[in-house]
């Protein structure tokens, strides 16, 4: 258990309490899905579902960015944030549906979906907000690949994840604030709910200031073995005619995301997710 987890845990019954006092709401069943937050169905006073998400604290300020994230983006392509309490890493969310991952769709559809909604969700942002820089971004994720690959003995192979730190050494170099929007930072099919009026909205956004070809980047990552069915190129090609975005940058974010990503599911047990990624960074090395 996550440091700290146990504690968080017993304080969770009185956190939700005094934020069912103070919202006028009810909470209901809890909602399947996540990892480190609580989340569940409630009532307002008037009848009216929403969803209540408290997120566990940690050393990186995921409520804040997210509250941050969401506010910005003003429902449009994400989930519309109703209230927010950062003191008690706390969010009201309006009510969706049905994951894009469970609608039926194809491969493509999906990912035109999501390529829309990420889209919607761009726009410059003012100065002084705090999210981290794609620059950031890309920090952290070369650290952690460095570390983890070294913590889990090594899976893959040397010279993949070579070519995922040198690929972000050159995104962070890249960063140009001038450039740089809102980004949401994990668009996949599982983040993506069914909206009452139609179409998907995102949910769960990580947030940063970059350039935009970091969200086409986590895009390249996903499905793995469609990926790799044909030429890897051929998704990259797509995603920047698609939105006119660079491919260069999206295919090197995409080297970056699926070997940091195959190495966090190596380390949470989350397979075969984590094997396929790491074989796609190995067989796409070079």
């Amino acid at each position: 258990m996550a440091a700290g987890a146990a504690v968080w845990l017993d304080d969770l019954p009185a956190i939700v309490a005094s934020l069912e006092r103070d919202w006028a709401i009810t909470a209901g069943q809890a909602l399947p899905g996540g990892t480190d937050s609580y989340v569940a169905e409630v009532k307002a006073v008037d009848g009216s579902p929403a969803v209540l998400k408290v997120i566990f604290p940690r050393d990186v300020p995921s409520a804040r960015n997210e509250i941050t994230v969401l506010r910005l983006a003003g429902g449009d392509g994400c989930v519309r944030l109703l209230r927010a309490d950062e003191d008690r890493n706390a969010l009201l969310l309006e009510r969706l549906g049905g994951t894009l991952a469970s609608s039926g769709l194809g491969v493509a559809a999906k990912r035109e979906i999501l390529c829309a909604a990420a889209q919607r969700m761009w726009r410059p942002v003012p100065p002084g907000t705090a999210l981290p820089s794609g620059a950031d971004v890309g920090a952290w994720l070369a650290g952690f690949i460095r570390r983890t690959w070294a913590e889990l003995g090594q899976p893959g192979s040397a010279q993949a994840v070579r070519q995922a730190l040198d690929c972000a050494e050159r995104r962070i170099a890249a960063h140009d604030r001038t450039r740089a929007v809102l980004v949401h930072g994990d668009v996949h099919e599982w983040n993506a709910l069914a909206a009452a009026g139609g179409g998907y909205r995102l949910i769960d956004p990580e947030g940063a200031i970059g350039e935009p070809e970091y969200d086409l980047g986590i895009l390249m990552r996903e499905d793995p073995e469609d990926l790799m069915a044909g030429d890897p190129r051929d998704r990259c090609r797509w995603l920047a005619q698609r939105t006119g975005r660079d491919e260069t940058a999206i295919w090197e974010w995409g080297v970056v995301e699926r070997m940091s990503t195959g190495l966090l599911c190596t380390q949470i047990g989350v397979q075969p997710q984590g094997r396929l990624m790491l074989a796609a960074a190995d067989a796409l090395t070079g």
